[in-house]
């Protein structure tokens, strides 16, 4: 794959790779996504119907 070049250790293993992002900017962009939805997955999380409700209590408080 053009603009992709990848960095081989002494025994020849894949252990980095370069990326071009003028050429593939949307699959950096999808990498990082991944990588930081991951460091947010032990996060506490909030159920929709709860976010609706406070949505609606905003809207009527303001």
């Amino acid at each position: 794959m053009s603009g992709i070049t990848f960095m081989i250790n002494s025994r020849g293993t894949k252990t980095a790779a370069v990326i071009d992002l003028r050429r593939h900017r949307k699959l950096w962009e999808d990498f990082y996504d991944t990588a930081l939805a991951e460091t947010r997955a032990h996060e506490p999380r909030e159920s929709l119907d709860s976010v609706k409700r406070r949505l609606k209590l905003g809207s009527v408080r303001g």
